[in-house]
């Protein structure tokens, strides 16, 4: 390093003055012997390391054969259940979180037992300005499901500052999946005109020039076209390996079709051909890096689960066919219908896949229950998969500050951020504030209030440390408002131990200043559900009774005010989907009761006939085993409905269980992905 009098002059005032210095002292001061960068405000080489323990929530594994369970006993149970081995992985949560927890927790080493994650295709949010909202089918009408909260406000840090945010996040979470990725392993990144320069810039900074390996085309024969420019018609895939040490690339299994022309040249002989056209039909052509003899997904296609993103599966089938072998774990942290994971479980491979979005992972849980029901028709292997959540947050991913602020103002302005967000929610619920409790805020009557995270689901662990400080203080009564729950908290087997808590959800409207001030705020009950058991013998079934929700969004006044002549909108309120039409010739406005029966709110069910028989045991990171004292949801049987077939059996089919007490448990998913559980005892 040789700085000019000048320059140090220039440094000296510029520090005393506390300004910035420009960017080419950076490379004078630091010596950076980067030739190309990409730089934008807020960059950072920070990650994160922080390390969650994981949550099991549910166990899905379609009961196997007699035949297979005789020829793997050490692998199945009597029933033909996985009891040991690979079981596949599907966690909701910020994939930031779960990537951190993945590759610094006691979960690394199992994934290293498996050779390493071999591939990585993600298919991350570029646009936008893209409509994040899902369109349901519910009684023969569509209805728009809008974004969470929770969701809304990860796609606000996206793309909040433009292409600042994305890049911010998307840098992060690329420099995760690198070290997580083997030392022979590849990234496939999905993108299209918006961000693909950007990312093509940090993709070589994070795994260099040298190991990118191809920009593949995926060119669409259809798509949009205008008068002021020529039609985009084609997303890219840049596709990265690793390291120099090789990476997997089985150019047989990837062969597409000769034309006819040239297997006819090849038949008579013609010199240019150097083996026979037999040969040549065997193996196909290496496809290229143009790729358009896959099409997007219609939607009619059988695949199509309604999924806004969703690729196709012979896209995916292409990819992971080439960079990963049989029985290689492959990933996808940004998995959305779960495409990346069926095509995964249907070649064989192990699965690793996460979602932001709760609807999300029901979506690829449906699916992937598909997927196995099927590979047992056709007498194929499939492994157990599990659902897991992020069991406990620490408190600084609460509320997220900038990056680039010292570690005590971060500090302090999250902290200012949390209480001003906890005031506006009890301002809403109309409770008053208290102080010297460790988890509740405020009082309402006669019940004590807490509130959940603003930017994540309130944690089992948070329930049960609420109740846990109920009991040591002699509280009786406690509500817990949240904007999401975390999948499987039984708050009915909470309150058999004395304490009344009750679930709250926080509606969009608290953050409307004007609803707060008219009071106009209301927060819902989470699902209610009934269901009753019937004993014949040695057996027991399960038949729902009745299921509640309380859910609201628009409004029906204020879908009314939007409407135009001919159109018509789908609303929830009151805990009904309302359609609201206006006539096209006399303006006259109807309403019309979607929801028409209990049932109609169900989407899927499933049972678990001996719930207490799986306990959840996590290893700390010195590999200790520990009983979390609560159980894991064995998907012992299930019925949900599909795009294909709407119907949906209320009743299942009876289990046969050893003499003598059992708890069983219900799981209950409405139609936005949301579950409810009950647990009920019986004796046979």
């Amino acid at each position: 390093m040789k700085l000019s009098p000048n320059e140090i002059r220039d440094i000296c005032e510029l520090l005393q003055k506390g300004k910035p210095l420009p960017e080419k002292y950076r490379f004078l001061l630091f010596g950076d012997k980067r030739e190309l960068e990409l730089v934008w405000d807020g960059k950072t080489d920070e990650t994160t390391s922080v390390v969650l323990p994981f949550q099991t929530i549910e166990h899905i594994d379609e009961p196997r054969s007699e035949k297979e369970i005789k020829l793997q006993q050490q692998l199945f149970d009597t029933a033909g259940r996985q009891v040991k081995g690979w079981a596949d992985k599907l966690i909701w949560g910020d994939n930031k979180l779960i990537m951190s927890s993945l590759l610094y927790g006691p979960l690394r080493d199992e994934i290293e037992a498996q050779g390493g994650i071999k591939l990585i295709y993600i298919d991350p949010p570029f646009d936008v300005g893209a409509d994040f909202s899902i369109n349901l089918e519910i009684g023969g009408e569509e209805f728009k499901k809008e974004p969470s909260v929770i969701e809304e406000i990860a796609y606000r840090d996206t793309w909040g500052r433009g292409a600042d945010s994305f890049l911010s996040m998307i840098y992060e979470r690329l420099q995760l999946m690198r070290d997580l990725l083997a030392e022979d392993g590849s990234i496939y990144v999905h993108c299209d005109w918006r961000v693909s320069t950007h990312l093509r810039l940090i993709l070589d900074e994070l795994f260099g020039n040298d190991n990118h390996q191809n920009e593949i085309i995926w060119h669409f024969v259809k798509g949009a076209s205008g008068d002021d420019r020529f039609g985009r018609k084609h997303q890219t895939i840049y596709w990265y390996k690793k390291s120099q040490d090789g990476q997997i690339f089985n150019r047989e299994a990837i062969g597409v079709p000769y034309s006819a022309e040239t297997l006819a040249r090849a038949r008579r002989g013609e010199a240019r051909y150097q083996v026979s056209a037999e040969v040549l039909e065997e193996k196909g052509k290496n496809p290229g890096d143009v790729w358009s003899d896959i099409h997007p997904l219609q939607g009619n296609s059988i695949e199509n689960t309604g999924y806004g993103t969703q690729k196709p599966e012979a896209l995916l089938e292409r990819i992971i066919k080439a960079s990963s072998n049989e029985g290689d774990l492959v990933a996808d942290f940004f998995c959305g219908a779960g495409t990346t994971l069926a095509v995964a479980e249907k070649l064989g491979r192990k699965w690793i896949g996460s979602d932001l979005g709760r609807y999300a992972i029901h979506t690829s849980r449906k699916r992937l229950i598909d997927v196995q029901r099927q590979l047992k028709k056709d007498g194929k292997q499939y492994r157990a998969f599990e659902i897991l959540n992020l069991g406990v947050y620490e408190r600084q991913e609460f509320v997220r500050v900038d990056g680039d602020i010292r570690a005590e103002e971060r500090e302090r302005i999250r902290a200012e951020k949390e209480r001003k967000f906890k005031e506006m929610v009890l301002q809403a619920y109309k409770a008053e504030a208290v102080q010297s409790f460790r988890n509740f805020v405020g009082k309402k009557r006669d019940r004590l209030v807490a509130v959940g995270p603003l930017e994540l689901p309130v944690s089992q662990a948070l329930v049960e440390a609420i109740v846990e400080e109920c009991r040591d203080k002699g509280i009786s009564k406690a509500d817990v408002l949240g904007f999401d729950f975390e999948m499987g908290i039984d708050f009915a087997e909470l309150r058999k131990g004395g304490v009344d808590v009750q679930p709250k959800l926080i509606p969009r409207d608290v953050f409307d200043k004007r609803a707060i001030e008219k009071g106009q705020v209301k927060f819902y009950d989470l699902a209610f559900v009934d269901a009753q058991v019937t004993v014949k013998g040695n057996t027991v079934a399960v038949e729902l009774k009745d299921f509640s929700v309380f859910y609201e969004q628009d409004g029906i006044e204020r879908a009314e005010e939007k409407l135009k002549a001919g159109s018509s909108r789908a609303v929830i309120e009151n805990g009904q989907v309302v359609k609201v039409a206006m006539d096209k010739d006399s303006d006259i406005v109807t309403r019309e009761v979607l929801t028409k029966k209990w049932s109609d709110w169900i989407d899927y069910w499933a049972v678990d006939f001996d719930y207490e028989s799986k306990k959840e045991v996590v290893r700390d990171e010195d590999g200790v085993e520990e009983w979390t004292g609560r159980y894991i949801f064995e998907n012992e049987w299930q019925s949900f409905r599909t795009k294909k077939n709407r119907d949906l059996d209320l009743t299942s089919a009876f289990r046969e269980l050893p003499k003598g007490r059992h708890k069983i448990a219900v799981k209950v998913i409405d139609i936005f992905g949301n579950d409810t559980t009950k647990v009920m005892e019986v004796k046979v």
